[in-house]
């Protein structure tokens, strides 16, 4: 079947389908699920289920009622597993060996929603994005069978941690919980509470909260410093609208970066290889802890391959702290299955788990890591083709564009365009590949020259884009 035109803000990204959420209502989420089966079918699945699920953002009802919809209409048994994790409906749809549709727009705004598809045998990849795309077509006949409803999914996915620290792990210490409109919000406070910590459950909202673990704003920043001091924490953690990636702050209010939550939950591991985005700090490699780092570009469906491919033991992380456990792992004596898909979960707990494990403050365990400090941030409402501009200026005059900073020592392009200047110093730039946003990332051996240097790049690229 050809492509259909494409004439809204839908689009593939780093991971799923995005776009406005009035674009992605009705008839298109109809057509997008419809093509998804009429994919799998080609290739010779015959669908007999869908399992789906959804965010708590106000559109996700709504677009999730169509896909069950369109599903029916294409004689597909629907089973709704509600409002879950992200993470939490990959588990289970790897269990059954079925298909699964996830609706979140994940950490995007509120104006927004995607849709996350799921094979049998997990995330779909980039051949299948395109497969989707050639089998879109017009909607499927809106189905009439009702969704049959599949409360377990959530439930198995909270008992896959409650056995991973040794029971009264957490005992002791005054953990809080920014529930804002997280889907895991009350399954946060849920599990660690099984640990014995004492949990506060903080900032609560009914209305969608955007929250980007990669990025995270001076002002959340001032308020969860605010929490932890005023109620006397030990940590405070979240995590973005879907739970697929999370958010730690230390004790000192400090939010710890989501690929140090990488290293700390693959040495919690005993990961002999990590995968992860030439995004995440170079710190991984400096700690020689594992026996091979495989950099990729950013987007889980380019980790998740690289993983395929990795020796022994392998755990895959974003900078944005989202981690894919690729093998089997035994873990305090439990076993915990292979999901290869982006997890909030699995990094909450290995971090608080391997801090009392050494008997550290969660700062403390964050410096016996190299001297390495990264930022991040982003330019927002930077169309694409004003992201291609900047590239272009970098292809053309790069040295001239860095001269206020120092010569360029190196240039990679495994995503975006990366520079590491003569001093160590560390400036990406990359398009964001779900939203009109541009992104950087700076390294440094100071956490100041990171932040100056993040200031500059920001203020540098602005002057190109507008």
């Amino acid at each position: 079947m050809a492509q259909a035109a494409m004439s809204n803000s839908l689009k593939f990204g780093t991971s799923g389908l995005r776009g406005l959420a009035t674009d992605l209502a009705g008839t298109e989420c109809r057509r997008y699920a419809a093509a998804f089966v009429r994919h799998l079918r080609s290739g010779g699945d015959t669908v007999p289920q869908v399992l789906i699920g959804r965010d708590l953002r106000d559109s996700s009802s709504a677009i999730s009622t169509s896909v069950a919809s369109a599903l029916a209409g294409l004689g597909v048994a629907v089973f709704d597993c509600g409002e879950l994790p992200t993470p939490a409906l990959a588990l289970e749809a790897m269990r059954r060996r079925r298909p699964a549709i996830m609706v979140t727009g994940s950490h995007i705004p509120a104006d927004r929603n995607g849709l996350k598809f799921y094979r049998a045998d997990g995330e779909i990849d980039k051949a299948d994005e395109a497969g989707i795309l050639a089998a879109l077509g017009p909607p499927a006949p809106e189905g009439t069978g009702a969704a049959v409803a599949e409360p377990e999914a959530l439930r198995r996915y909270a008992a896959r941690y409650a056995a991973m620290l040794p029971a009264g792990t957490l005992a002791g210490l005054r953990i809080g919980v920014w529930q804002h409109s997280s889907v895991a919000r009350d399954l946060l406070v849920e599990v660690l509470g099984r640990y014995d910590a004492d949990v506060i459950p903080l900032g609560r909202s009914e209305h969608f909260v955007a929250v980007d673990t990669e990025a995270v704003s001076e002002d959340v920043a001032t308020e969860i410093a605010g929490w932890v001091s005023s109620h006397g924490l030990d940590a405070l953690v979240s995590t973005d609208g879907d739970a697929d990636r999370p958010l730690v702050a230390d004790e000192t209010g400090a939010v710890l970066r989501g690929d140090v939550l990488g290293i700390f939950t693959a040495t919690f591991l005993k990961a002999d290889a990590v995968v992860t985005p030439v995004t995440s700090n170079s710190t991984i490699e400096a700690t020689g802890y594992f026996r091979q780092v495989l950099r990729t570009k950013v987007g889980s469906p380019y980790v998740i391959d690289a993983m395929e491919t990795a020796p022994g033991l392998v755990v895959g992380f974003e900078a944005n702290g989202g981690v894919l456990l690729g093998s089997n792992v035994v873990v305090n004596g439990a076993a915990l299955a292979a999901l290869p898909t982006r997890d909030a979960l699995l990094p909450i707990l290995a971090v608080l788990g391997a801090a009392r494990a050494a008997g550290q403050t969660l700062s403390q365990l964050a410096a016996t890591l190299p001297p390495r400090f990264a930022r991040s941030d982003r330019l927002e409402h930077v169309a694409a083709e004003r992201s291609a501009a900047l590239l272009d200026r970098l292809r053309a005059d790069a040295a001239g564009f860095f001269a206020p900073q120092g010569r360029i020592e190196a240039i990679s392009t495994i995503d975006g365009m990366r520079f590491e200047l003569s001093s160590g110093d560390v400036v990406h730039y990359r398009p964001s590949g779900n939203a009109p946003e541009l992104r950087c990332y700076t390294e440094a051996a100071t956490a100041g020259r990171a932040d100056e240097l993040l200031a500059w790049g920001l203020r540098a690229a602005k002057a190109v884009v507008g």
